[in-house]
C-alpha cells in the first residue's frame, strides 16, 4: 500500500492536536506506525515540506519525518500536472497545492490520508481517507 500524506495529518502526529474529544495526534501516530510495521510507503512531496515549513524550523519538519524515513518516498510533479493543478484549483475553488497532492496522489497509485475538506470536492482524482478509517 501507498499512502500520500497531507500536511494536516503530520501536523496533527508532531502537536498531539486534538479536535474536542477526538484524539487526532493519536489517530496519526497509530496510521503512521501501522504503515511502519505493515512495510507501506510513505509519500510526500516538496509541496508538504513548504506547508510544514510555514510552521516549524527545518529541523523540526526533519524530525517529523526521521522517524518514518525507511518508509519515506519523495514524489515529484511532472510540467502536465502544474497545468491540470492549476485548472483543477480554479474549477473546483480548492488552495493549489492541495490540487497537487491529490494529483501526486493518483500518479503514484496512492491514496491521500488528510482531514482537509477541500479533498472532498477531487475525490474523482483520488482516493482521501482519514487516519483512523485506516487503522
Amino acid at each position: 500500500m501507498k499512502y500520500y500524506i497531507d500536511t494536516s495529518v503530520w501536523r496533527d502526529y508532531f502537536e498531539d492536536r486534538k479536535n474536542g474529544i477526538r484524539p487526532l495526534g493519536e489517530f496519526a501516530f497509530r496510521f503512521l506506525n501501522q504503515c511502519s510495521e505493515k512495510g507501506f510507503k510513505i509519500l510526500y512531496s516538496h509541496f508538504v515540506v513548504e506547508e510544514l515549513l510555514r510552521s516549524y524550523s527545518k529541523e523540526k519538519v526533519k524530525l517529523i519525518f526521521e522517524s518514518y524515513r525507511e518508509h519515506l518516498v519523495e514524489v515529484k510533479e511532472t510540467d502536465e500536472m502544474n497545468r491540470e493543478a492549476l485548472k483543477l484549483a480554479s474549477k473546483f475553488r480548492i488552495p493549489l497545492l492541495d490540487a497537487f497532492h491529490a494529483l501526486l496522489a493518483r500518479a503514484n497509485n496512492a491514496i491521500v490520508v488528510s482531514r482537509d475538506r477541500h479533498f472532498e470536492r477531487i475525490s474523482h482524482i483520488a482516493e482521501v481517507r482519514l487516519p483512523e478509517e485506516l487503522i
